[in-house]
């Protein structure tokens, strides 16, 4: 008779772990398999420790999630410089293209906006974009209003572009996006005339479009709202004195 076996106890790490490595860790997790996938329990055997060690440097799922949000955020945001002609764009789209990269990072920055206004990652956006827009002279009495605007704008169309590509990927390899569009603009054509005048126009046009360059000529549309100049009053003009 063969003796039962006693099983194999998962490797300990020799090397001692630090907060850095758990969030790296969680953000591989996030990635794989989402929210509902990063556990303390999975964390803890892709770093072979215990998940004591873990509550060492993270209190919990809540402030893990803002971590690793924080993290790719602020490496999405490293790529633009303010005052560089075109900067904005380069911010914008390294925040487009980190919630392509990431599905669950757009639920997870509106939870930050929501109900952390003061945290760092929603300073940290709200900063960055900012920048942007004050270097595009940018009135300084709407800087606020310049700002908000961008980044409910660049946050709205990253997530859904996210949201998108999820759709996308549901449908199946064989899925074309192309004939999707065409799906659509096919039914909106359907629509009655008389309460869907635009929308049955726009599809005339076709759906098809380049999704980043649809992106950026939003951004510019707010730029150019944000930096034009009010004409003059009739009679504001300054008359010189006379001699």
């Amino acid at each position: 008779m063969t003796p039962p076996t006693t099983p194999k106890k998962p490797e300990r790490r020799a090397n001692p772990l630090s907060r850095e490595q758990i969030v790296h860790a969680a953000i591989d997790l996030l990635d794989a398999a989402g929210e509902s996938g990063l556990t303390f329990r999975a964390l803890s055997e892709r770093l072979a420790t215990g998940p004591g060690a873990i509550y060492w440097h993270v209190a919990g799922k809540s402030e893990l999630l803002a971590a690793a949000t924080d993290r790719v955020v602020s490496i999405a945001l490293a790529t633009g410089k303010a005052g560089r002609p075109g900067a904005i764009h380069d911010v914008a789209l390294g925040l487009f293209d980190a919630i392509e990269r990431h599905p669950w990072l757009a639920p997870q920055i509106t939870a930050q906006l929501s109900h952390n206004p003061t945290g760092p990652v929603t300073t940290r956006i709200f900063e960055d974009i900012g920048r942007q827009a004050s270097a595009l002279d940018v009135p300084t009495s709407s800087w606020f209003t310049a700002t908000s605007a961008l980044v409910h704008y660049i946050l709205g169309a990253a997530g859904q572009n996210a949201a998108n590509l999820a759709r996308a990927r549901s449908l199946g390899p064989e899925a074309d996006r192309s004939a999707y569009m065409d799906t659509v603009a096919g039914a909106w054509r359907r629509l009655s005339p008389e309460d869907y005048p635009f929308t049955r126009a726009v599809a005339d046009h076709g759906l098809d479009h380049d999704d980043r360059a649809q992106f950026l000529a939003g951004i510019d549309l707010i730029i150019a709202g944000a930096t034009a100049r009010p004409p003059a009053e009739p009679g504001s003009q300054v008359k010189a004195e006379p001699a």
